[in-house]
């Protein structure tokens, strides 16, 4: 797993899939906030007039010095569920994210939000 204090270095980076095709640039990375570990990132895709936010998770991502890679092609990440450049992701909306990638979901702590932005 990653350091938590590091996360705010990988803004910007540029996001791999599992072979190495670049996906967008790391916009977010959202903690599960029953473990305040990092948990997914957003990633910055689509055209110029289009770019909106993907969710893609980090469990088994490598960090390298200016790339992030995750464990997943590039299809399956484009088409997760988004949000816009300066939208947030309402608490009904998580579970789709997780569901997605076949991942189990459990509402955070106090059945409150599981992912917070860091």
């Amino acid at each position: 797993m990653f350091e938590a204090n590091d996360i705010r270095e990988w803004r910007g980076r540029d996001v791999l899939d599992c072979n190495r095709d670049k996906i967008g640039q790391l916009e977010a990375v959202y903690v599960d906030t029953k473990t305040d570990l990092p948990s997914f990132g957003t990633v910055r895709v689509g055209i110029p007039t289009q770019r909106r936010l993907v969710f893609v998770p980090l469990e088994g991502a490598t960090v390298g010095p200016q790339y992030l890679m995750v464990a997943y092609a590039k299809k399956h990440v484009k088409s997760a569920p988004s949000i816009d450049l300066d939208g947030e992701l309402p608490v009904a909306e998580e579970e789709p994210v997780f569901t997605h990638y076949e991942l189990a979901y459990e509402q955070g702590a106090g059945g409150g939000r599981r992912l917070g932005r860091r």
